[in-house]
């Protein structure tokens, strides 16, 4: 009989900084080889972290420890958080940020994402030596000690991790000392099981300030020699390490409906509960309620205890705790079937130290990795058994080497924490579920779009190198475990581009600095996210730029020019079915073959009866298409036919109307006299002084940009027009066969007048420039016939009305949604940021109208990535490149206690105004109030550099130091300020405005 596998867990994600190791992978590695990662500190590095010299002097000194590197680094401006309030967070709690950001990326959930599932946390660090250095200094003042309090209290963690993460689940603190993280992996299970959450993060911290070593005590636990050495016949007592760890949670069956990275392992049972009184004493650990534990979690799990073949043990390597952990595992094991020699040992304190807090959910990610991995790794250190520990018939025994997981699977192991007081937890772990049997992947076709983003350049530099290197070891692990033949516990998944563009695209917060690459296997993106190269790179705005769409008019046609946008744009194939659906039966047939067919005739597309409907088509689907992915226009601007497909995206004609006026319009003027058009590089005015000059008669047509034009006529006085200028001017002969927009095109007129007279105008949505007056017409707009008459005989003032979007709009982004990237130039010569759909400039033109989206997503438009990312599955890739500044607050900083200061007010007060405090405690009046409310900032935020309009909030702000700003406001100027309108007014100008108000008041009140 099957178990029941309804309350199984999935562990999704994991994250971990661990001593001795700059990440998992190496981490791991080192784990394998059975490498000690403990260090033995200089005395100089001791001094000068700031350990007491008489402590490290102390002859029972030992100063080794599990040293995590760049502890004191913290990517505040990431999650938000002012330089001062980082000072005053303790290390723990800022690693715990970051650690739980990058678990949540390793799940494949974006952090502070609406997708998100309701989100559990459950958070443990240790007591806070940070803390302590802070109250030592002597330099808090009340208030400070308050904001210190709420940066490093155990209370505070849970909710600020679900604050800064967006997290909506509840958010709990857990405290066990040792044990506390198993024991929020066992809580979090039970909420994932009661519905209390979709997902939980469970993260541990045990990180010292200072990082040293420890004293050694005659019969304590701390060992002399500076080695931990679980169950060896030396082993003399445990050593300290820094860490933090975090794993996500899910319920295994919803991983196995959502689409989601292969899990990691799978918690089949957990338990916790504590020794009671029945032992030695307080800190005395217990046989009795450490096999107990472990019994209650393999019922929980329903295995049989003969199918776990490896066990993480809480190993110390005390004198009294490792035969007790032996004796009660021993007992619980063979007592529940186990047979002897059955479960290898693993002791992580041997490796890295003992993270306290964060030791158990280490030791989880450990087992988890050697169950996924099938191969289990030695006790680092170990030598010769302890001749304390009983062996017959016990069914464990600890490995000296990295061995393979023997026997058949699935692969089951357990895990141990037990925490002073006698709080015990045990947990049951399975290898991960096979994953879904993958064909090859499927040819690349358009390539992917990958989308990368940091908060700061730097920041993306890093990421776009580790992608680019776990990429190619990504591919050489494949082709190593193709060539080997290997199974399910390998890995080296199949992984395709795909899977990677969409976990980045879904998977990953979207950041300000940003990079969008396209490639078409791992060694060409790796290779472009070195280099740059085909890549669209910028920092996006707070708020997104304006957005105009621009239609190119006809000459922009090419056979087959719908294709890129079919194959690359996400629901244009649909929006162009339905317009092609608008057009008369003995039209669409041909039109579609020339969108979609490169083989096409391009003589018979050049016709001006196939050309604009078929523009028309493929532009107005464009428009659509852009728009459902989230693009959101302010205005549209089209070149001559373009201008038709602007209204018709505007709302000012109804589809089939368009689609008929089009028609209709091509028809018209493919019947009208031949002749020729000559685009100039010259303003107007010139154009037309050399065609006078030549006594020819050419009309000015279009008015392009500044210094660009077009003059049209008879094809014969086109070409004595090229004659005679001689070069002055670079010209040339457009590939046309009329003269549209001037007196040729008249006869055309009246026909197009006779089918607008049955067309019913609608009012305009949008702005749309007016080709007739290079004006744009405002929403609301009915456009008659006049005004279709006129737009196809008059000039062409596509300069003027780029220079009105450029006014309306400055800054916009101009995206030419159609064939080609004339419009393009024009716009970039107004001044606009232009992005061409599809410029057709290279061999892969999918590819290229796929970049442009990427482009669009740089300058942070409000695109839907995960429609732009493809078809694929999430998988695990490197998370968030951490590296942020150093931070320590002053007091924290500090040895020794100073002279007890002035009111940290009055301070700031005094340097900003150079006014001395009053000795009865009234502070002087400044003579700028100004320059005192921005020292305050400037010490609340730890920010300099202050503009008035500057957000209190955007800096890190937040309601509480808004209180301590107005307590300080009052005790410097001697005002009270109301907090409301303070909260409200957010800038540091409109708080001066308030201050000075205030002020004034005061002083007008007359005295007595």
């Amino acid at each position: 009989m099957s178990r029941d596998r309804s309350l199984d867990i999935a562990v999704t994600g994991i994250a971990a900084r661990f001593p001795g190791a700059p990440d998992l992978a190496a981490w791991w590695e080192a784990v394998l080889a059975g490498e000690v990662l403990t260090r033995r500190y200089e005395r100089a590095d001791l001094v000068g972290a700031g350990v007491d010299p008489r402590l490290v002097d102390d002859p029972d000194h030992v100063p080794v420890h599990g040293h995590l590197d760049d502890a004191d680094r913290f990517e505040n401006e990431l999650f938000r958080v002012s330089p001062r309030e980082a000072e005053m967070m303790d290390p723990q709690h800022r690693l715990m940020l970051e650690t739980a950001w990058a678990a949540l990326e390793d799940a494949g959930c974006a952090p502070r994402s609406p997708r998100l599932p309701t989100t559990a946390v459950f958070a443990t660090a240790s007591s806070s030596g940070y803390l302590r250095s802070m109250v030592a200094s002597g330099l808090l003042d009340p208030l400070t000690l308050e904001d210190a309090l709420h940066g490093t209290e155990p209370d505070f963690m849970a909710s600020l991790i679900s604050y800064r993460l967006g997290l909506t689940g509840p958010a709990i603190a857990v405290q066990t000392a040792c044990s506390s993280s198993l024991v929020a992996v066992h809580l979090a299970a039970q909420a994932l099981q009661n519905g209390d959450c979709d997902q939980a993060l469970v993260v541990g911290a045990g990180i010292a300030h200072p990082q040293h070593g420890h004293l050694h005590v005659p019969g304590g636990i701390h060992s002399a020699t500076g080695e931990c050495r679980p169950f060896d016949a030396e082993a003399d007592g445990v050593v300290s390490g820094s860490g933090v760890a975090a794993v996500v949670l899910r319920r295994l069956a919803d991983t196995e409906e959502e689409p989601g990275p292969r899990p990691y392992g799978v918690l089949l049972g957990t338990a916790v509960n504590n020794d009671g009184s029945a032992k030695a004493g307080y800190y005395a650990p217990s046989v009795d309620g450490q096999e107990a534990v472990i019994r209650a979690a393999v019922a929980a799990a329903d295995v049989p205890a003969d199918s776990i073949g490896y066990l993480e043990a809480h190993a110390t390597g005390t004198r009294v705790g490792d035969p007790i952990e032996w004796a009660a595992a021993s007992a619980g094991y063979g007592g529940l079937g186990a047979p002897p020699r059955s479960i290898a040992v693993g002791a992580l304190k041997a490796t890295t130290g003992h993270l306290d807090n964060a030791a158990g959910v280490a030791s989880l990610i450990k087992t988890l990795l050697v169950v996924k991995e099938g191969v289990i790794p030695p006790v680092a250190g170990f030598r010769r058994l302890n001749p304390l520990l009983e062996t017959d018939g016990s069914p464990l025994y600890v490995p000296a080497e990295a061995v393979a997981w023997p026997g058949p699977g699935p692969r089951r192991a357990a895990v141990s924490s037990f925490g002073v007081g006698g709080t015990n937890a045990h947990v049951i772990v399975e290898q991960p579920p096979a994953p879904p049997r993958r064909g090859a992947p499927a040819p690349a076709g358009t390539g992917h779009l990958l989308l990368l983003s940091a908060q700061d350049p730097a920041a993306l530099d890093r990421t776009a190198d580790r992608l680019a290197t776990h990429l190619e070891r990504q591919a050489a692990d494949t082709a190593d475990a193709v060539a080997r033949g290997a199974g399910d516990g390998g890995t080296a998944e199949p992984v395709g581009l795909g899977d990677v563009a969409v976990t980045l695209a879904t998977g990953r917060a979207e950041l300000p600095a940003r990079l969008a690459v396209t490639a078409r296997d791992a060694a060409e993106a790796a290779e472009r996210l070195r280099t740059g190269r085909h890549a669209a790179r910028a920092t996006a705005p707070g708020t997104p730029a304006p957005v105009v769409l621009l239609f190119p008019g006809q000459g922009a046609q090419r056979p087959g020019m719908a294709l890129p946008l079919r194959d690359a744009l996400p629901g244009f194939g649909a929006a162009l079915e339905e317009c092609l659906a608008a057009f008369p039966e003995d039209v669409v047939d041909e039109v579609r073959r020339a969108l979609l067919d490169p083989g096409f005739p391009a003589e018979r597309l050049a016709a001006t009866d196939l050309a604009q409907p078929a523009l028309f088509a493929v532009e107005y689907a464009a428009a659509r298409a852009l728009r459902a992915l989230g693009l959101a226009p302010v205005a549209l601007a089209g070149h001559s036919l373009g201008e038709i497909t602007a209204i018709a995206v505007a709302g000012g004609l109804a589809p089939a109307d368009a689609a008929r006026l089009v028609t209709a319009r091509g028809r018209a003027m493919a019947a009208c006299p031949p002749g020729a058009m000559i685009a100039l590089e010259c303003d107007p005015a010139t154009a037309l002084a050399l065609a006078e000059e030549s006594g020819l008669h050419l009309e000015l047509a279009a008015h392009n940009t500044p210094e660009s034009c077009v003059l049209a006529g008879p094809a014969e006085e086109a070409d004595r027009f090229l004659d005679r200028i001689g070069g002055r001017v670079h010209a040339r002969r457009l590939r046309t066969g009329h003269a549209f927009h001037s007196a040729l095109i008249e006869p055309a007129l009246p026909k197009l007048e006779a089918v607008l007279e049955e067309l019913a105008p609608r009012c305009t949505t949008l702005p749309v420039a007016a080709n007739r007056t290079g004006e744009l017409l405002p929403p609301g707009s009915a456009l008659f016939a006049e005004h279709y008459v006129d737009q196809a005989r008059g000039t062409v003032r596509f300069a003027e009305s780029l220079a009105a979007v450029a006014r309306r709009y400055p800054g916009a982004v101009a995206v030419e949604a159609g064939p080609g990237r004339a419009l393009s130039a024009m716009a970039a010569a107004a001044g606009l940021t232009p992005v061409p759909l599809c410029g057709g400039r290279t061999d892969r033109p999918a590819e290229e109208t796929l970049a442009a989206l990427g482009t669009l997503w740089t300058l942070g438009q409000p695109l839907s990535t995960a429609a732009l990312c493809g078809p694929g599955e999430p998988v695990h890739l490197p998370g968030y490149p951490f590296a942020g500044p150093r931070w320590i607050a002053p007091e924290a900083a500090a040895r020794q206690a100073p002279p007890a200061p002035e009111p940290a007010a009055a301070t700031a007060g005094a340097a900003a105004t150079g006014a001395a405090a009053d000795p009865a405690g009234e502070p002087e009046r400044p003579g700028d109030p100004g320059r005192v409310l921005a020292a305050l900032w400037a010490d609340l935020l730890g920010r300099t550099e202050l503009a008035d309009d500057a957000d209190f909030f955007a800096l890190g702000g937040d309601s509480l130091l808004t209180t301590h700003l107005a307590r300080r406001i009052k005790l410097e100027l001697g005002v009270t300020v109301p907090i409301r309108e303070m909260f409200m007014a957010r800038t540091l100008g409109r708080q001066r405005e308030i201050v000075r108000d205030l002020l004034a008041a005061r002083d007008a009140v007359p005295a007595g």
